[in-house]
Order: C-alpha cells, then sequence, then structure tokens
C-alpha cells in the first residue's frame, strides 16, 4: 500500500483534499442529535469535538492496525455516519442521549462480533437487501432536512419566507459547485455550498458569534462527560444499524483495493476493518462521538488520484484532531443555521437514496426482487409514519419502541427474511456451469459483482 514518502509540502494538499470531503458529513450527526436531545451549546460542541477526534483515532486504526487483527491495514477515513441518524434520532426523542451512547456501546461490541463472523454472515446481505436498507435509509432523513430548511421546529420563525430563502440560496449554491465546477471545487461542493449559505445568513442577521467569543481555544474530549444508559429496546435497534452497516463496509473496502490496488480484499482486511469500526465507536461512546463508518467519498478520492499512502492518511487524521481539539472551531460550527445546514445536506440525503436505487437495479428487477424491496419499503415507511400503529391491545410494548419508530430497522429486518424465505428466481439454463447447485452460486455470486460494480460506478 505505501509508497515512498512524500514531502509536506506535497502531502499537506493531498491530505486536505480528504479532511474537506469528510468534515461536513463528520459533523453533521452531531449537530442533529444534539437538538433532537435539546442539548446545552456547551453540550452541542464538546460532541462535534468527540465526534471528529474519534474520527482522527479511528482513521489511524484502520491504517496502522492494532495487534495486526484491529484494524484492515488499508487507506480508509472514518467519520461519523448518517447510516445512523434515523435510529439515533428515534432513540434520543424517546430515551434521550444517555441511551445512545449506551446502545452505541452495544453495537459496537455487535461489530466486533460480525467482523469475526463476516464470512458467514455475508450471504444474508446481497445486493437486493442492502439496496433496500440505503434506500430506506435516504427516504427516512428528508424529513430531516426539510424541517432544518424550515429553520427548526423549534424555531419561532419556522417556515418563514427568510428561512426557506437561506436554504434554497445554499441548495443552489452545492448544486452550482458540484455540477458547473471540477476538482477542488467539485470535491468540495457541500463545504462551499455551506459557506454560501452562511455567508447570506450572517448578512440576513441570523447568526450570532456570543458562543464562539465565549469558548476557549484548547479542550481536550472529556471521558464520560456525557452519562451512559442501557435500554434493551435502544440497543436492539442499534445492533441491528451496526450489522447492516458492517456488511455497508464491506463495499467501501471492496472499492478502495480494486479501484486503488487494483486488487481484491483479503478477509484478513475485511474482518480487521469491520472490527476497528466496532470498536473505535464503542470506545467513543466514552467521550461523545457519534457511530462510525468508512466514508465513500474519501474512496473516491484514493480511486481516482491513485495515491495510496500512510502518511498522507495520517496527515489528514492529525489536521482532523487538531480541529477537534480546539473548541472555537467546533462553536463556530454550532453558529451555522438549521435553514443553511437542510439546504446543504438535502442533497447528501438525495444521493444515499439515489445509491441505494442503484444498487437495487443492479440485482435485476424481477418479481422476486421488487417484491422483497417493496414490501420492506411500503411496510417500513408506512409503519413508521403512523404513531403508535404497534401499540394497540395485546401487543407487545417492546414491538413498537424497536420497530415503531425507525422505518430503517423494520425495512432491514423484512429485506432479510423476505430475501431468504421467498424462492430464488431459476437460473438460466443457458449460463454456465451446468450444474443446478454450481448455477445457483454463480448467480450469487454475479449478484453480488454487479452490485459492487455500480457502487464503484458512483464513487468515481
Amino acid at each position: 500500500m505505501d509508497g515512498p514518502r512524500p514531502s509536506f509540502k506535497e502531502a499537506l494538499p493531498l491530505a486536505m483534499q480528504h479532511v474537506v470531503a469528510m468534515v461536513v458529513g463528520c459533523i453533521t450527526p452531531a449537530i442533529l442529535i444534539s437538538a433532537v436531545t435539546k442539548q446545552s451549546p456547551q453540550d452541542a460542541v464538546i460532541l462535534i469535538q468527540a465526534s471528529l477526534v474519534l474520527a482522527a483515532a479511528a482513521s489511524l486504526l484502520q491504517v496502522y492496525p492494532l495487534c495486526g487483527k484491529i484494524g484492515a491495514g488499508l487507506p480508509v477515513i472514518m467519520g461519523a455516519s448518517f447510516a445512523y441518524v434515523p435510529v439515533l434520532m428515534a432513540i434520543g426523542g424517546q430515551f434521550g442521549l444517555p441511551a445512545i451512547f449506551g446502545a452505541q456501546i452495544a453495537g459496537g461490541a455487535a461489530a466486533v462480533i460480525v467482523g469475526l463472523f463476516i464470512k458467514k454472515l455475508r450471504p444474508l446481505f446481497p445486493p437486493i437487501v442492502t439496496g433496500t436498507v440505503v434506500f430506506t435509509i435516504g427516504l427516512s432523513l428528508y424529513p430531516v432536512a426539510v424541517r432544518y430548511m424550515g429553520g427548526g421546529a423549534a424555531n419561532p420563525a419556522f417556515g418563514s419566507l427568510r428561512n426557506w430563502g437561506v436554504a434554497l440560496f445554499t441548495l443552489a449554491a452545492t448544486t452550482f459547485f458540484n455540477h458547473y465546477t471540477k476538482g477542488f471545487m467539485k470535491l468540495a461542493s457541500i463545504l462551499l455550498g455551506l459557506v454560501a449559505g452562511y455567508a447570506l445568513s450572517c448578512a440576513l442577521g441570523m447568526v450570532s458569534f456570543t458562543r464562539v467569543l465565549e469558548t476557549g481555544w484548547v479542550q481536550a474530549p472529556m471521558p464520560m462527560h456525557f452519562p451512559i444508559e442501557f435500554h434493551t429496546t435502544a440497543v436492539m435497534s442499534m445492533v441491528i444499524m451496526f450489522i447492516v452497516n458492517s456488511v455497508q463496509a464491506i463495499g467501501d473496502l471492496t472499492s478502495t483495493t480494486v479501484g486503488a490496488l487494483d486488487r481484491e480484499p483479503t478477509d484478513k482486511e475485511l474482518s480487521g476493518g469491520i472490527i476497528g469500526s466496532g470498536l473505535a465507536s464503542a470506545v467513543g461512546a466514552l467521550i461523545g462521538g457519534m457511530p462510525l463508518a468508512t466514508y465513500s467519498q474519501n474512496v473516491g478520492i484514493f480511486t481516482i488520484t491513485k495515491v495510496v499512502n500512510k502518511y498522507i492518511v495520517a496527515l489528514a487524521a492529525l489536521v482532523i484532531f487538531i480541529a477537534g481539539i480546539i473548541p472555537k472551531f467546533s462553536a463556530l460550527l454550532t453558529t451555522v443555521p438549521q435553514a443553511v445546514l437542510g439546504g446543504a445536506t438535502i442533497t447528501v440525503f438525495a444521493a444515499i437514496t439515489m445509491t441505494g436505487m442503484k444498487l437495487i437495479v443492479s440485482a435485476k428487477l424481477t418479481a422476486r426482487n421488487t417484491a422483497v424491496v417493496g414490501i420492506a419499503v411500503a411496510l417500513g415507511v408506512g409503519i413508521s409514519q403512523v404513531s403508535n400503529v404497534l401499540a394497540g391491545p395485546g401487543m407487545p410494548v417492546w414491538l413498537n419502541q424497536i420497530f415503531g419508530t425507525s422505518s430503517v430497522i423494520l425495512s432491514t429486518v423484512i429485506a432479510v427474511l423476505l430475501n431468504v424465505i421467498i424462492p430464488k428466481d431459476k437460473p438460466d439454463p443457458q449460463l454456465t456451469p451446468p450444474d443446478k447447485k454450481l448455477q445457483e452460486l454463480y448467480e450469487d455470486k454475479k449478484e453480488v459483482d454487479d452490485g459492487l460494480k455500480e457502487l464503484q460506478k458512483e464513487i468515481k
């Protein structure tokens, strides 16, 4: 993986590409969760700091594995994941922030177990299932973005012309940078869109810098600053999400090795990457960091530039870490109006949804596959939008707490079950090999390969 060490002057711009590509995605979940759980401005700053510090540490762990088994040993940038946001918001809204961190510890432990047995679990998550999960995640995040575009539900001016004007301007700026520019500006389109929207909101008097002025310059992460609680339903929900995300990590790790190193990942790399991610997420809960995932946008940088060097990844992690221990930087991020945040993130959520759609299409829309996707999404999204529909007489309390509040959890479970229960499409007799059992295995492999190819195309 490692070539000659570049000079600092050569490495810094390459490292900054990775920082720019990941920083918005890394801090946004912390901002969203702090709003849902009604954290104080000081605690919101700590959540952002913890997410950045944890991302830096986890990225280093992936590049430099512990004991040769904890970490992939691959160029991987880690960060807080949007995939967890719907479940985190459901848990936070019902039980509060301490329950999120308790469930995160349990979920991280589950990911470690998945990493140890990934070869046996992988067949349960072909592209038709993972595509359904990713598609549902995108759909479930749309109301979050729209609520923010209106200014935030707690905002007295919610839905005002000013909030919508700023949000739509941010969306337009993000779209412009993404589709009408090249190179660094295209790569940083979301960040530049945020900056443009932030500048407009400052001009309109929507930003206060009091919090930034009152915050110190340097502050280390604060272990156990937030209490930790364990609630059975919250733990079960998070465990499911960590299992799904562990399988999703296979796609990013495979895209990294295929696109940047021209080879398939080894079982040791896949197992170590998932174990490292799970362990970092579990430990990170102790300092207030959000659940982690591999970042596809950074995988895209590696595959496009073909620059794969440990020094560059380590330098990027150092920059992220420095940003995380400077409270003024984190405090400045909390001053971004929710309308600006919504205008920028809705493009991210749209991209997540379409990535799921492409994975689904790559698996071929046969009658069987459309049934798996359609029923899973219909029940997942439909039930989550009807309050207490699973809380009627005779229904166990835990059923509504786990499956009634998050469309992602229910859709995932249904997609996995339907994919196992519904008979698979009969193999084409013209395909080789001729043996029926081998034909089925051939179709399964082809389905996975097609899904990975589509994911690689999307990253590029």
